[in-house]
């Protein structure tokens, strides 16, 4: 059911990106945090230099996230004792308890088949931040840039939801007309190729994320 203009700006977070200049980029078109992918099989992956790197130039109050996908415990503990992380997101097969146990504000991806029951997923990772809401394709982890049914998620849950999947600047406007997620997660549909950000396509995706405040 499509719902009305809302008084606040959905928040941001443009993920996958590789390099200082492209996260600023991001930062100063506004977003509210970046991500940094530490999955190797991904196109957007970064080294744990890299993401040194790209979060040491990130300025105060953009959150800087970590994406991963079923890692091994110490890898986690590498990476948060290198660089300076605020948010955990995991896209694998993670339970509750893995995800609590590095003592950081974390959200839980899910991928979004026909039979996910979202009230149990939210009420098991009810310590999360919230839900990442993402396209379901078979092997993929997360990153498909497709989009799924945005009518099968259930209106009292949209506060908690970061909403990702197929997001560009032609669709974002209806994204938070429709749904009303607290957050909108974008990564291929701001980009010029994998791994590297289009400056136009942000400020566009940006101005129509503004366009819908009142």
């Amino acid at each position: 059911m499509a719902v009305s203009l809302i008084n606040r700006r959905t928040r941001i977070k443009i993920c996958g990106l590789t390099s200082v200049e492209d996260a600023l980029l991001a930062v100063n078109s506004g977003a509210d945090a970046i991500g940094l992918v530490f999955y190797e099989p991904s196109p957007r992956h970064v080294s744990i230099d890299q993401a040194w790197s790209i979060a040491e130039s990130i300025p105060a109050f953009v959150t800087k996230t970590a994406l991963f996908v079923n890692p091994d415990v110490e890898y986690v503990k590498e990476v948060l004792r290198t660089v300076k992380i605020d948010l955990l997101q995991f896209h694998g097969d993670e339970g509750p308890e893995f995800c609590e146990q590095f003592g950081l504000t974390y959200i839980k991806a899910v991928r979004m088949r026909d039979d996910i029951d979202l009230a149990a997923l939210e009420k098991s990772y009810s310590r999360s931040a919230g839900l990442l809401l993402d396209a379901y394709k078979k092997g993929v982890p997360g990153g498909t840039g497709e989009q799924f049914d945005w009518e099968s998620i259930p209106s009292n849950i949209a506060p908690r939801i970061i909403l990702a999947g197929g997001l560009n600047p032609g669709n974002v406007r209806q994204a938070i007309q429709q749904v009303a997620p607290w957050a909108l997660d974008v990564s291929g549909g701001v980009e010029a190729s994998k791994g590297v950000k289009s400056a136009e396509k942000i400020q566009k995706f940006m101005q129509q994320v503004m366009s819908t405040v009142q």
